[in-house]
């Protein structure tokens, strides 16, 4: 793996972050895993020193590759496919993998994130499609709602525990009912590795070896991106990790806070996962960093000052995006560039990415291994959710407009409508962007290739209309991704939430609340 980095106008501020770094003995402490280095809270660095295992997790997982090879093996030889059911953390990593190593000769895996009832049928269809599937828990807290719902669906279709895994941390609630119920199997992740951060664990490893991957290569590649932070000196090019950091730090605190990924093809869904890690790490207490990923392109000197860049290809050569790198280089724009050699170099990106996150938010003064709106948006959620056990209703509030089929909901800032309803208020609310903003979109809605194919067609209009970067994603999943930013960091986004009556619902086994009621709870 290689990184380069064409700063531009962020020369003086990357060399500047290199040495702050240096000065701080940033690898040093890095390395001692040192809490200090995201927070001046005492009472806050006992957590984070229980949050620090993903910087050497190498010899804890060698000792637990005999019973996942084992486990795989077994799974292979009964199973004809397996069902990965997860949110966040627990899920991106093991998506990655399965996008990207699809044909690795071992069972075909599909995640299942999102609780819109048409995708839970789909899901449903696809797991009863011929041959017994796996149904794989994967939740660190083992207590997330989204998960909880879609075990308690399958296992009440399935009636087999013996067709249930399990992957969550010691003493979980999760752990307790798979050892009850009599899972398959159960894979205790050492508890001392944060969700966003475990791609090289358990969570990470057991899904990869299903899919066929040779894990042995997965993690050495992670090993030898690990022995970087060993070394004092973070200047030294032998740290991409930290040097990656300085430079997306770099250019935030210079208000490139814009982190515009270009993906290579070889390599799908791995902007989602940086997407996730970077933007939970990073946005909170007003600050943060905001990936763009899965934007259309706008010609290299049409972007904004608020943008950096950094290009990801895998083989050599990587033709598509070099190009693309290579006029944004020339049009002045700060561009990293990080070469694979091969897919399975991607463990060794997984810890790259984990290094420049934690590196970047030490730099920014936040705390990299916590997520305070995340907690409050599950809390929000819950209240609505017993309010809805008691009153068998969810409040709507007003619509700002009705029209046809559609209803425009708003807030007070955007006025009241015109007279005879003239004005369109998504024109109207994308008026309100400034240079600078952003815009998401957030859909709680199936999440198919043809409604991200949609969303991807709004982005661009949006984009040549505002010049403004924009986001997308569809919901639950962004809650437990870039819902942290948008709430908790810098206060520049235009957000469009995009919701559907649901055509069909279904039950959730032992609850009160149906899959559409949850949906709408999180909306």
């Amino acid at each position: 793996m290689k990184l380069t980095f064409a700063p531009a106008e962020l020369a003086g501020p990357f060399d500047a972050a290199g040495r702050a770094l240096r000065a701080m003995r940033f690898a040093e402490r890095l390395r001692a895993k040192d809490p200090s280095l995201w927070t001046a809270d005492r009472s806050a660095e006992d957590a984070i020193r229980g949050r620090l295992g993903w910087l050497d997790p190498f010899e804890a997982m060698a000792r637990e590759r005999r019973a996942v090879l084992r486990f795989a093996e077994e799974a292979r030889a009964e199973f004809a496919r397996v069902l990965l059911l997860g949110m966040g953390g627990s899920s991106l990593a093991p998506e990655v993998l399965a996008r990207t190593f699809g044909g690795a000769g071992g069972l075909p895996l599909r995640v299942l994130d999102s609780t819109d009832p048409a995708a839970v049928a789909e899901a449903e269809d696809w797991a009863a499609a011929g041959g017994r599937t796996l149904f794989l828990v994967s939740s660190k807290s083992g207590s997330t709602i989204e998960i909880d719902a879609f075990r308690r669906r399958f296992a009440s279709d399935v009636k087999d525990p013996r067709a249930f895994a399990a992957i969550t941390d010691p003493g979980s609630p999760l752990e307790a009912l798979a050892l009850q119920e009599g899972y398959r199997a159960v894979f205790r992740n050492p508890a001392d590795v944060g969700g966003r951060f475990s791609a090289l664990t358990l969570f990470g490893l057991v899904p990869a070896a299903l899919i066929g991957i040779d894990i042995d290569r997965l993690s050495e590649a992670g090993r030898r991106a690990a022995r970087g932070c060993t070394l004092s000196d973070p200047a030294d090019p032998e740290q991409p990790g930290i040097r990656l950091g300085a430079f997306l730090a770099a250019g935030a605190r210079a208000g490139r806070d814009k982190m515009t990924l270009l993906v290579s093809r070889r390599l799908p869904g791995l902007g989602s996962w940086i997407e996730q890690l970077v933007a939970e790490s990073t946005g909170k207490d007003g600050k943060g960093i905001l990936p763009v990923d899965g934007e259309p392109a706008l010609e290299a000197r049409a972007y904004g000052p608020d943008r950096l860049f950094v290009a990801i290809g895998c083989g050599d050569p990587d033709e598509e995006t070099e190009a693309r790198a290579a006029d944004l280089e020339r049009a002045g724009q700060p561009v990293a560039r990080i070469a694979l050699e091969e897919p399975i170099a991607l463990g060794g990106a997984f810890h790259l990415w984990e290094v420049a996150t934690a590196t970047a938010s030490a730099i920014l003064g936040v705390n990299a291994f916590d997520e305070p709106n995340v907690r409050e948006s599950k809390e929000r959620t819950g209240a609505l959710l017993d309010r809805y056990a008691e009153t068998r209703a969810l409040e709507e509030g007003s619509a700002y407009r009705e029209d046809g089929a559609f209803r425009f909901f708003a807030d007070a800032a955007l006025g009241a409508p015109a007279r005879g309803g003239s004005v369109d208020p998504v024109r109207a609310h994308l008026a309100r962007t400034r240079p600078g903003d952003y815009v998401a979109l957030l859909a709680f809605l199936p999440p198919t290739d043809e409604i991200a194919a949609l969303l991807g067609g709004a982005r661009g209009a949006i984009l040549a209309r505002t010049g403004a970067a924009t986001a997308a994603g569809f919901g639950p999943r962004f809650l437990h991704s870039t819902g942290q930013l948008f709430k908790g960091g810098p206060d520049r986004g235009v957000f469009i939430q995009l919701t559907a009556d649901d055509g069909t619902d279904m039950p959730v086994p032992g609850r009160s609340y149906s899959f559409g009621i949850l949906k709408q709870a999180q909306a």
